[in-house]
C-alpha cells in the first residue's frame, strides 16, 4: 500500500494531511479511481485542459503530444501521442499519481503522494497538486489518445 493525498481541489493543508489515505497499488497498476467511487470516470475534456494548462499540470512542459493548437511542446519525456493504446488506465494513474513508484530515477513530479518527497515547493507541502478528480480527468484524455 502507498500513501497518496485524498483531498479535493482548494483543500487547505490541514484538510489535505488529514484525508491522507492507503491507495492500493499492484506492480505498475492502481486500479480503483482515486475518487474512492467508480461513478466518477472523469472528464476527458477536462483532463484535455488540464493537461494543456501550463499553470496546473504542466504536462506539455516535458511531453509532447496530439495537441496541435499548443505551440510549445517538451521533448524530455513520453510523447502522449497513442499513450492510451500503450498504458491501461490504471497504469497511467499511478504514472500521474506518483511515477517513482514505477521509475525512481523519474523526473516526472509525483501529483497525487504527499509522503517521502524532498524538493517540496513550501505551497504544495502537505497536499497534492493535483485532487484526486483531476487525476482522474487527466486519465479519462490520455486514455482517449489512441493513434
Amino acid at each position: 500500500m502507498a500513501c497518496f493525498a485524498a483531498a479535493g481541489a482548494g483543500a487547505n493543508q490541514a484538510h489535505a494531511q488529514a484525508m491522507v489515505g492507503a491507495v492500493a497499488v499492484v506492480g505498475d497498476v492502481i486500479a480503483a479511481p482515486l475518487t474512492g467511487t467508480n461513478a466518477y470516470a472523469g472528464d476527458p475534456e477536462r483532463g484535455r485542459a488540464i493537461v494543456r494548462n501550463r499553470q496546473v499540470g504542466l504536462c506539455l512542459l516535458c511531453h509532447s503530444g496530439p495537441f496541435p493548437e499548443e505551440r510549445l511542446q517538451g521533448d524530455l519525456a513520453t510523447d502522449l501521442k497513442g499513450v492510451g493504446s500503450r498504458w491501461s488506465a490504471g497504469q497511467l494513474r499511478l504514472r500521474i499519481a506518483d511515477s517513482s513508484r514505477v521509475n525512481p530515477a523519474t523526473i516526472m513530479p509525483a501529483y497525487y503522494n504527499v509522503e517521502g518527497l524532498t524538493r517540496v515547493a513550501s505551497a504544495y507541502q502537505g497536499k497534492p497538486v493535483l485532487s484526486a478528480e483531476q487525476i482522474e480527468d487527466v486519465v479519462a484524455c490520455l486514455t482517449t489518445l489512441r493513434d
